[in-house]
């Protein structure tokens, strides 16, 4: 008997979240059997490249909330009954008004759970309007789901208070990647100064107000004299992309050490890992974190955020250390130690989930088809 599953995802293209939406259509696409038909509701026929998804594209999604919410409120439920799904999935938070015999909403969007500041509603506005209102959108019809899925155990916290749902899922974006050894990755006691080689920092974020860009920018602008020479702090705007990234470019243009590198895709950005020395995350709001991940299967030393969610992506993992969030100095600090070779990474240990718990997206996927 033949089986459709639907991925919505008309919302996703770029960065953290595409990255969810392409793993999740890989797996679905190896983990279910041939009765499954797949298809992907996508903003672009040209994010998706995988022989076995049919894409049904929405390139006007993004247009305004208003078409949004006729996509998710209305043309998904006409677009429902013409395709009779067994199974619908929405990877964009929102609870579409569907007919299936089975619906899920995947929940990776924190701002309703975070205090914006004054600044961060400055200089992004529509963060700090989601920030308030978002919670509401969350709980929209969220009782039509099998199951609510979220990224780690703190946000199933929240979500549970927030909503009550009976079934809230921690599924993890990846498989948690292999411990390695630090000892030494740094070859000198101290690193020589040299134009061609300093101690390469890569910090892989869109500028978004919350991503906390100015901690570590602050941090390389309080090196010693004789440290700031051998770092190349390594960011991924370019300061075009809105008014937080020009306020950025503005504001360290003149302190050596920051290079601005601009949007990368993957090709560039696993260039990026490869080359660089450490990954530094510092941001004070994730569900996840996927940098972290990415940076652990490149086994590279780590520098986070000293956050629960930063806590539990880091998993198992014998290379990372932790610095406050709200404080440039011990950033600078580990700079410094990682500039002399004498930086000592922590030994983390993984605490896993209560259940219901999912460690990958295969195991999500038998989950959800389980009785179909």
């Amino acid at each position: 008997m033949s089986r459709h599953l639907v991925i919505s995802a008309v919302n996703f293209s770029e960065g953290g979240p595409l990255t969810v939406l392409i793993d999740s259509i890989e797996a679905a696409a190896e983990t279910l059997g041939p009765e499954w038909e797949i298809t992907a509701l996508v903003h672009d026929h040209s994010l998706i490249r995988n022989p076995r998804i049919r894409t049904i594209a929405f390139p006007q999604s993004k247009l305004s909330w208003l078409t949004r919410l006729r996509l998710e409120w209305w043309d998904f439920r006409q677009l429902s009954k013409h395709i009779k799904p067994d199974l619908w999935l929405s990877l964009h938070d929102m609870t579409p008004r569907v007919m299936a015999r089975r619906q899920a909403v995947y929940c990776h969007n924190p701002s309703p759970f975070y205090k914006a500041n004054l600044t961060e509603a400055r200089f992004d506005f529509r963060f700090f309007i989601f920030n308030k209102l978002y919670i509401y959108l969350y709980k929209a019809f969220i009782k039509k789901n099998h199951s609510v899925i979220v990224q780690s155990s703190w946000l199933r916290r929240a979500f549970l208070c927030e909503t009550q749902h009976p079934n809230i899922i921690v599924a993890y974006p990846n498989r948690d990647a292999a411990p390695v050894r630090f000892d030494n990755f740094f070859p000198d006691n101290i690193r020589v100064p040299t134009k061609d080689f300093p101690l390469r920092l890569l910090y892989p974020s869109l500028p978004r107000v919350f991503k906390n860009f100015e901690v570590i920018m602050d941090a390389i602008k309080i090196l010693p004299l004789n440290i700031m020479p051998l770092v190349d702090l390594r960011l991924t705007f370019d300061g075009t992309e809105n008014k937080w990234a020009a306020e950025l470019a503005n504001r360290y243009r003149d302190t050596p050490g920051i290079s601005l590198i601009g949007r990368q895709d993957r090709a560039q950005m696993t260039t990026e890992y490869e080359k660089c020395d450490a990954v530094l995350f510092p941001s004070r709001l994730e569900t996840w974190g996927l940098p972290i991940m990415e940076a652990k299967a490149f086994n590279k030393p780590l520098l986070i955020a000293d956050l629960p969610y930063a806590h539990e992506t880091a998993g198992n993992y014998n290379n990372v250390s932790f610095a406050a969030a709200d404080d440039a100095q011990p950033w600078s600090d580990a700079i410094v130690r990682m500039a002399h070779g004498t930086w000592e990474p922590q030994t983390h240990e993984a605490i896993e989930p209560e259940q219901p718990f999912m460690e990958n997206w295969p195991a999500l996927w038998r989950h959800l088809v389980k009785g179909l």
